[in-house]
C-alpha cells in the first residue's frame, strides 16, 4: 500500500481532475481500497465539482480539526469519507476537502497527524491519494508530501505551467532532500515535449495525460460522461500512470528496506 501526494501551482494544472481519473482508475486488488484526500488549504473542489454538492458539508476535512482536538482522529477519520462508486463498494472513497478557505487555521494542528494516519493505513489495505492543490505542499500541511512515499507535480506543458512547476520542484526538493521520489505528470495541452520538459526541469516525467477537456469535465464538474469514457484516452492515460505510481512505490521501498540476514551484512553475534 502507498501513499501519493500530488501538488501544483497557479493556473488550475489540473492537480484535482488528475487526482480523480486515477482514484478511478487506481488498480485494487481484492479487498483493497483506495482514498482520495482534499488537502489543500485553498479548498477543496470534489463536493461542489465532481459530487456536484449532493454531499453537501456534512463530510470533509473540517470535522477532522475538532475530532483531533477530542483525540478521535483516527475514529472520525473513516466517517468522513464518501464512496464515489456506483455500486456503493466503499472501495473508492474521498476525503472532501475544506469548503471555506478561513478554516485552514483550525487544521494547522491537525496536518501533522492525519499525514501519520495515512503513513499507517496500509495496515487497512488502503492506497492514499493526496491531493496537495496549489497550497498543500508549504506550512504546515507540507508534511503530508514529506511522509508521502512519492510525491508528483502535475504541470500542463505549456510555458506559464511550467514555470510554476519549475518553482514547486525548487521548493519541494529543498524540503525533502535528495532521497525524496519526486516525479512530474505532465497533461499535454502544450507545445512542450516529454523530452524537453524532463531536460529543462530536471525531473522524471513519470506519466503523461492527455488533453481532453470533455472528459475531464467528467471528473471536475460531474459532466455527463460521453461515450466510451471509461475506455477513452483520458481513464487509459490514467490507468498507465496509476499502475506506474505503484511501480515507484515499490521500488521505493526495495531501495529503503534493510538487508536481509546473511546477504553480507552485520550477524547478530558480530560476525561477519
Amino acid at each position: 500500500m502507498a501513499v501519493i501526494a500530488l501538488a501544483g501551482g497557479l493556473g488550475a494544472p489540473g492537480v484535482t481532475t488528475t487526482a480523480m481519473a486515477l482514484l478511478i482508475a487506481w488498480p485494487l486488488a481484492e479487498g483493497h481500497r483506495v482514498v482520495l484526500a482534499e488537502a489543500d488549504p485553498d479548498g477543496g473542489a470534489v463536493l461542489p465539482g465532481a459530487l456536484q454538492g449532493t454531499v453537501g458539508s456534512t463530510h470533509g476535512l473540517r470535522n477532522l480539526a475538532l475530532a483531533a482536538r477530542q483525540g478521535q482522529l483516527a475514529e472520525a477519520f473513516w466517517r468522513q469519507l464518501v464512496d464515489v462508486t456506483e455500486a456503493g463498494s466503499r472501495d473508492r472513497l474521498v476525503l472532501p476537502g475544506l469548503y471555506d478557505p478561513a478554516h485552514a487555521s483550525a487544521m494547522e494542528p491537525v496536518w501533522k497527524p492525519l499525514a501519520s494516519l495515512f503513513a499507517g493505513i496500509e495496515a487497512h489495505q488502503h492506497d492514499v491519494l493526496v491531493d496537495l492543490g496549489r497550497r498543500g505542499m508549504v506550512g504546515a500541511s507540507a508534511v503530508l508530501a514529506q511522509q508521502a512515499d512519492v510525491v508528483v507535480v502535475v504541470a500542463r506543458n505549456t510555458l506559464r505551467s511550467l514555470q510554476q512547476a519549475q518553482v514547486r520542484l525548487a521548493s519541494l526538493r529543498e524540503q525533502l532532500g535528495a532521497s525524496a521520489d519526486i516525479g512530474l505528470l505532465m497533461v499535454d495541452e502544450g507545445p512542450f515535449s516529454k523530452e524537453e520538459v524532463r531536460k529543462h526541469l530536471d525531473v522524471t516525467v513519470t506519466a503523461v495525460m492527455p488533453w481532453r477537456p470533455n472528459e475531464a469535465a467528467v471528473l471536475s464538474d460531474g459532466a455527463e460522461q460521453p461515450r466510451r469514457f471509461e475506455s477513452g484516452p483520458l481513464m487509459r492515460s490514467a490507468r498507465s500512470a496509476a499502475v506506474r505510481l505503484q511501480e515507484l512505490v515499490a521500488i521505493r521501498r526495495s531501495r529503503l528496506a534493510p538487508p536481509p540476514v546473511g546477504s553480507g551484512g552485520w550477524a547478530v553475534n558480530g560476525a561477519r
